[in-house]
Order: C-alpha cells, then structure tokens, then sequence
C-alpha cells in the first residue's frame, strides 16, 4: 500500500499580515487574498479615507481586518505601530511590502526630490517595515514571511526607468540577504517580480499613444498582466506551501526576463 505524501495548505488561517500600500492596486489584491485564505489583514497606507473603504469592503466578505494611517518612509512610526499592534494583538507573521512608487523620466531630467522620494518609498521603507516585523518575530521566536513586491524592472534595464530600475534591483538585494539574515529563525524573505499589471500606477503609463503595444510586444504573452494574476502568488508565499522558498524571485513577468 503506497502512502500519498500529505502535501501542505495553502491556507494561512489564524496568521497576522501586514500590507502596505494596501488601499488600492496590488496591496489591495493582497489584503483580498490574504484575507479570503484566512489571515487577519491590517492594511496601511496615508489615507485614511480609502483605507476606510477597502475595510468596508473586507469586512462585507467577512475578511478579518484593521486599517492603520502610516507613512512608511517614517522610520519611528513605522516602530511605533508595529510594536503597538504587536502589544494588541500579536506579531504580524507575514508582511506584503508593496508601497511604491515610479517616475519615469530619463535621468538626466530626474530631479534630486524623485530620487529622494522614488528610494525613500520603494527600498527605505521596505527596510523599515522589514527590520520592525523581524524585530517583533525573533522577539518572540515565531516563524514568519516577508514578501517584497518587487518588478520585472528589478532584473532588467529599460529606458526612462533608470531610477525605478535601480530602486527595485535593491530591493531584490535586500531580499537575499535578508533571507541569509533570518532564515535561521525560520522567517521566510522572498520577492514577486511583476510585469506591468492593469493599475492606478500604470494607467497613466499604458494610456500613452503606443506604450501598451511597447510592453506587450516584450513578453512572451503579448499582453499586460491583471490584478488578479499577482493574488496567487502572495498567498502562495505566505503560506506553508512555499516553505522551502526564500531568498527568492517569483517572477510574474509574462515571459519578459525570458528573452
């Protein structure tokens, strides 16, 4: 008689996620899917009234949730929630950071204030989020995993992205290193590296004459990617399923870094 390996769940009932950026776009698409796989979901962002909304919403699927107003780039508010929500209710065992932000430029046009909020948003923030959860878990010795939303954009170069392109690619190192830090303690750091995905970042981006032809004629699909097709793999590497990936990138980029 051949016994089946028990395989593991991609549930990730009674665990504490934080997300943020999570009042719209992919942090939204995160906290739903979270939050549908069984995670109580507190959801971050600077606007209270549209963390208000996306609660509501939460809430109507019968999605546990909080919301906190927090701006990421703020090293001490950072500590002070986190620490406080750990006091609360417990330390977040997976954290989604996916604030950010792009402008796409040449470089010889960026100004000192676009480095300056592009790097504080998309790599200084996600070392504060990272170093106050990973405190709170080797604190009290838990398990955990960190999930960077990383892009495609942080394993290529592309033109008009010089600054996005080296904000993510430092993100991808931190991921690996990090991994190396806390593997130890059994707390997972992995990246999901999208192509660009239907948003309110990208819309902009894919309205302009040509530039949606540009994108899909780069990947081996032909076509930019949907919200929904990033949910799996978030709760993919939260859960038990993904416990021997870390220090990884999943890459969501439709066959662009193929080529």
């Amino acid at each position: 008689m051949i016994t089946l390996p028990q395989g593991p769940g991609f549930r990730v009932d009674g665990r504490r996620a934080l997300v943020t950026g999570g009042s719209g776009g992919i942090g939204l698409a995160a906290a739903a899917a979270l939050g549908r796989a069984g995670a109580h979901v507190t959801i971050a962002a600077r606007r209270e009234a549209e963390l208000a909304q996306v609660c509501e919403a939460l809430r109507a699927e019968g999605i546990a949730c909080a919301s906190q107003v927090l701006d990421v780039t703020d090293s001490a508010a950072v500590d002070r929630k986190v620490n406080e929500a750990a006091e609360q209710g417990g330390a977040f065992d997976i954290l989604v950071n996916n604030a950010g932000m792009n402008r796409p430029r040449p470089l010889v046009e960026q100004t000192d204030e676009d480095i300056d909020a592009v790097l504080d948003l998309n790599v200084k923030a996600a070392f504060y989020t990272s170093r106050a959860v990973a405190r709170c878990l080797l604190k009290h010795g838990l398990p955990g995993s960190i999930i960077n939303v990383s892009s495609q954009m942080g394993h290529v170069g592309s033109p008009r992205r010089t600054l996005y392109c080296a904000s993510k690619h430092a993100l991808e190192g931190m991921t690996r290193a990090l991994a190396w830090e806390l593997g130890a303690a059994g707390i997972r750091v992995n990246s999901v590296c999208p192509t660009f995905i239907e948003t309110p970042m990208t819309a902009g981006m894919l309205e302009q004459p040509g530039f949606r032809e540009w994108v899909c004629a780069r990947n081996a699909l032909g076509r930019v990617g949907r919200l929904e097709e990033v949910m799996g793999a978030i709760v993919f590497l939260a859960s038990d399923a993904s416990s021997l990936m870390t220090g990884s990138a999943l890459m969501l980029d439709a066959g662009w870094t193929a080529a």
